[in-house]
């Protein structure tokens, strides 16, 4: 029985050294559990930050679209009415001047003064000369040809001064010089809008691109007074809502 003792007392005293053993290889394990979940979930996280900032940059390219969207809307919009306007007044003036033709003239108004043979009548200006040439001037800045598209516009403006157009050429020709970033022609063109035509459709868009061009200049105080402007003479306007959003009241 005692030859055994010895024996006993080893074992006992070897069992807190395995329980050690044991126990240092558990600590070593769920150590490496825990860099394992980390890693795991760096890695998470990283791809979620990658995914955020695509879907940031997605998203900014959507909102770029879709300003060029509303713009190409803007103007296919415009030009569907003013194509209904001018074919009305194409037919009012057509009219007129099928009117003046077929009056017969009066003897004595076509005969000059001096007893001489009467003069020819003047042929009649070509009615839609005027067309041609304003949809020619807005056809290079739908096809991005400002510069081209300012010279158009500013030959119509001088080949027409009277035509109802106008307002119309000289907002396009603001807008083409912007895209060039001619400011001070920009502010020419936007003004004579406002000023000439304050109550032409188009005015309102015009006091918007003119704040565009002060805000350009570094002049603040200048373009938040043209933006109160749009909000207080046309407050029902498109232009106001955006004219709120820049002061920003919307």
């Amino acid at each position: 029985m005692r030859r055994h003792l010895p024996l006993a007392i080893l074992m006992a005293a070897a069992l807190p050294a395995q329980a050690g053993l044991f126990d240092d290889s558990e600590a070593r394990n769920q150590i490496i559990n825990m860099r394992n979940d980390y890693n795991a979930r760096f890695d998470k996280l990283e791809a979620s930050a990658r995914s955020q900032i695509e879907l940031a940059n997605q998203i900014e390219q959507l909102k770029a679209e879709i300003a060029k969207l509303r713009g190409q809307i803007e103007v296919l919009t415009y030009e569907a009415d003013a194509t209904q306007k001018r074919q009305k007044d194409f037919y009012v003036d057509l009219d007129n001047r099928l009117r003046r033709i077929e009056a017969p003239p009066s003897a004595a108004a076509d005969a000059p003064a001096d007893g001489s043979a009467p003069r020819a009548a003047a042929a009649p200006a070509d009615p839609a000369a005027e067309a041609r040439d304003y949809e020619a001037a807005l056809n290079l800045f739908k096809a991005a040809k400002y510069r081209d598209a300012v010279a158009g516009f500013e030959a119509f403006i001088k080949g027409h001064p009277s035509s109802s157009f106008l307002p119309s050429a000289n907002f396009w020709a603001g807008n083409a010089a912007l895209q060039l970033k001619e400011v001070v022609s920009a502010t020419h063109y936007f003004k004579q809008v406002a000023t000439s035509w304050p109550e032409d459709p188009r005015a309102p868009d015009a006091l918007l691109g003119l704040a565009t061009c002060q805000q350009s200049m570094g002049d603040e105080k200048a373009m938040r007074k043209t933006l109160d402007t749009i909000v207080q003479k046309y407050p029902g306007s498109t232009a106001a809502k955006t004219a709120k959003q820049r002061l920003g009241k919307g």
